[in-house]
């Protein structure tokens, strides 16, 4: 699976999607996803956090790991995503569907400063040797 072009990515696997709003819906990458397994947990941020970028704002277990998520702007969560409470393996079948969290961002214009579909590629490539 390619990575969609209409959303933008950081260096700690998170997708990032620019709502019509000027929120911001944030989840992990196919990549993230295939290194991890198998989803069996996920804890979302609560409503109302205020995260700085980069902080450690989510968590995400797998039969095989847990892995944190990152915040990629700072700002304002907005909304966690129910829906993984019952079901995280959505991530594992629908991985730029199944959303973590949405945020309001302090700045919207710092999500030009996050990776393209491309630049992910790149990044993820230069990992895997």
């Amino acid at each position: 699976m390619s990575n969609p072009s209409n959303l933008k990515y950081t260096a700690s696997h998170e997708w990032v999607k620019t709502e019509a709003d000027g929120s911001i819906t944030v989840g992990i990458t196919q990549h993230a996803q295939e290194l991890l397994g198998d989803m069996v947990f996920v804890e979302a941020p609560t409503t109302g956090r205020k995260l700085k970028a980069g902080e450690e704002c989510a968590v995400v277990e797998s039969v095989k790991a847990a892995a944190d998520v990152y915040a990629p702007l700072a700002g304002e969560v907005l909304a966690a995503n129910a829906d993984l409470d019952g079901s995280p393996e959505n991530i594992n079948s629908d991985p730029y569907g199944a959303w973590i969290f949405k945020m309001k961002p302090d700045n919207a214009a710092d999500i030009d400063a996050l990776m393209d579909a491309a630049a992910y590629q790149a990044a993820v490539d230069s990992e895997a040797h």
